[in-house]
């Protein structure tokens, strides 16, 4: 006697006799074909044989893959009313924009460039808290072999707090936690980077030592704690970790900058200047325009001067010490009558003032600072503050895109 096949809602999973059209208990048209119409009128036995649990759980996958589309098809109303919405929204902020620049309340130049600066600045926080994840595991990976529970909290904490903003609180917590493993390179490439950025080249070169100890072959490295032993006044030390790091790392800004001040501070111009090109080179930014101005106003080379400063103004109009050492060539070029259209660009000092008594004319060894007498202490980072941070920040990301390194 052959056996009842039932075939299953893929609704309400109600079982069926072959050759239902509609489910007996729902009504839901049944959609799996269990055998053709035409076996419906054939005597004897079934041409094709069924399987009673194949045919529940493929009814089942359908009535699931049923409801998912509907929800997918939910979702897809939804994402395009929020579209919709968002559409209004930003209409209607630019119809109040308009209202506001047509009544001289609003600068939309000046809003635009805010509103860049702020998406940039939480893209870059992204990325920083992304970054501090994958070095807090790297420091976990290898806790002390005493301790390990209080190491990691003081870790876990010292994170959080940079996560707060209270720096200080979460350098602080790090430090004692660095003092548990010395040996932890995650931990103090980490500590001596912060303190790099921040402009504390002493304290960082502490532990840039400690990382350079257990990596020697680093390139990133030897090239941070380059920069941090000419900032101190140890040339040969800084000489031989900047060279060894871009012969195997390649060129960067920061490298060849500091390897043309080491050569600045023994004399060797010529060098100082291919240094300084090659900076240039890797990267034309306004800083390295300037400084390479810089050099070439102290060599007498006043109108390749004139042509870097002009470039460094183009890249950056409110590059102010461009503006006061292009017055400076100017001047002693003689063009009295470019001298004050310059300081005027810039808005630094009145017309009417000579610039042998302005701020410009006395200081003028702060804004052409290639001195070498005056390069025994802070050797890189003493002389300008923004051409130090463009240099620091230009180290920090040295290396970081091809990870190159000899480990």
């Amino acid at each position: 006697m052959p056996v009842a096949i039932s075939h299953y809602c893929q609704k309400c999973l109600a079982p069926n006799a072959l050759g239902q059209d509609f489910c007996i208990r729902c009504g839901t048209r049944l959609m799996i074909v269990v055998e053709p119409s035409s076996a419906r009128f054939e005597v004897g036995e079934q041409a094709i044989p069924t399987d009673e649990h194949l045919l529940e759980r493929i009814s089942f996958v359908e009535n699931r893959l049923s409801r998912l589309t509907e929800r997918l098809e939910r979702s897809l109303d939804l994402l395009l009313r929020q579209a919709q919405n968002s559409y209004f929204d930003r209409s209607l902020v630019k119809t109040l924009i308009g209202l506001l620049t047509d009544d001289g309340l609003v600068e939309t130049t000046k809003l635009e460039q805010l509103w860049n600066d702020r998406c940039e600045m939480e893209a870059l926080e992204q990325k920083e808290t992304s970054k501090r994840d994958e070095v807090r595991l790297k420091i976990l990976a290898t806790p002390p072999k005493t301790d390990s529970k209080a190491f990691s909290d003081l870790v876990g904490e010292g994170f959080l707090a940079f996560a707060d903003k209270q720096t200080d609180v979460g350098i602080d917590k790090l430090q004692r936690a660095a003092e548990m493993t010395p040996s932890n390179s995650a931990l103090n490439l980490f500590i001596g980077e912060h303190y790099f950025r921040n402009g504390k080249t002493r304290i960082a070169r502490t532990y840039l030592t400690k990382v350079h100890a257990t990596t020697p072959d680093d390139v990133r490295v030897s090239l941070l704690l380059g920069l941090t032993c000419a900032d101190d006044g140890d040339a040969e030390t800084a000489k031989q970790l900047l060279s060894n790091a871009i012969e195997k790392g390649g060129s960067c800004f920061a490298g060849h900058y500091g390897l043309g001040w080491l050569s600045l501070v023994e004399n060797k111009r010529r060098k100082a200047l291919t240094h300084f090109k090659r900076a240039l080179e890797a990267n034309p930014s306004p800083e390295a325009h300037f400084a390479l101005a810089s050099l070439y106003n102290e060599l007498g080379r006043y109108e390749l001067a004139t042509q870097h400063l002009n470039q460094a103004i183009e890249l950056d109009g409110k590059y102010q010490q461009a503006y006061y050492l292009l017055a400076l060539v100017y001047q002693r070029v003689g063009k009295d009558e470019l001298v004050e259209e310059t300081l005027s660009r810039c808005g630094a000092v009145s017309r009417t003032r000579k610039l042998s008594s302005s701020p410009i004319g006395r200081t003028n060894k702060s804004v052409s600072s290639f001195e070498t007498k005056s390069l025994t202490i802070g050797l890189i980072t003493g002389a300008d503050g923004r051409l130090a941070s463009a240099l620091r920040e230009d180290a920090l990301r040295a290396f970081l895109q091809t990870g190159q390194n000899s480990r």
